[in-house]
């Protein structure tokens, strides 16, 4: 590097450990820039432009299933299931209409906001957890893995 030259590291991580790690490790490095996920990141790199998740997203009844992003409430048969923002999200996005394969690259770039790099470690276990709550509702919805494309949202059971 010449003498103009300020290194800039940026590290995404929800681990606040992982995040002071950083923080110490690289104090006299340069600019370090911590944050706790993509929305976050974009907040900062592009102010003003950033939206909150589920906003501007209409409520989508699908039978008995109601996913209202904006007012950060699903429901089955009337019943509320309890569900973190980010399976919401998940849901909410599977549920919109037309109802079809969401890719991992289109679910990523929705959800996260973020660009998919090809790791769907991240994806998969939220989608493992949305699936485990949507088990526990008797005739509800299910996650279907459509292999090596991407996700998509189906009503009934399967034998």
């Amino acid at each position: 590097m010449s003498n103009n030259e300020v290194p800039l590291v940026v590290c995404v991580s929800s681990d606040v450990a992982v995040r002071e790690r950083v923080v110490r490790r690289l104090d006299d490095f340069g600019t370090v820039v911590i944050c706790a996920d993509l929305s976050e990141l974009r907040a900062m790199l592009f102010p003003g432009t950033a939206t909150e998740p589920g906003v501007g997203l209409a409520p989508v009844n699908l039978g008995e299933l109601t996913v209202d992003p904006g007012g950060h409430l699903v429901t089955w048969r009337g019943e509320p299931l309890s569900l973190t923002r980010l399976e919401r999200e998940l849901l909410a996005r599977l549920a919109t209409p037309p109802v079809g394969v969401w890719t991992y690259e289109r679910l990523f770039g929705s959800v996260w906001g973020g660009a998919y790099l090809g790791d769907t470690a991240i994806l998969h276990s939220a989608v493992k957890r949305l699936r485990r709550k949507l088990r526990a509702v008797e005739g509800g919805p299910q996650v279907q893995t459509v292999r090596g494309v991407g996700y998509r949202l189906a009503f009934g059971r399967v034998a």
